[in-house]
């Protein structure tokens, strides 16, 4: 094992976890679009960040979970509206 290269200034992680056994999860609320949304907003702005879905951040039942790295930002609940603040603060 060795140190990878690190491509990217951020890292956000948008929970995609999807559950079989009919515990709530982050896909049954609308995570897999916005994780592809958030990346095509960020995409256009800063090309420094990776947005990368994630399996389970452990808060499925509070909604989509969202986390940003280095910053250790960790949001619950976010929808597809909150995708203009979050570019914001994503890109500071």
């Amino acid at each position: 094992m060795r140190p990878a290269d690190k491509p990217f200034r951020k890292l956000v992680l948008v929970c995609t976890n999807e559950r079989t056994d009919g515990r709530e999860c982050c896909a049954q609320k609308g995570a897999v679009d916005l994780h592809y949304k958030l990346k095509m907003a960020v995409a256009g702005i800063d090309s420094t960040i990776r947005v990368a879905k994630s399996g389970c951040l452990v808060n499925c039942s509070t909604g989509v979970t969202v986390v940003i790295q280095p910053d250790n930002v960790w949001l619950a609940r976010v929808q597809e509206q909150d995708i203009p603040e979050l570019v914001k603060l994503i890109t500071k």
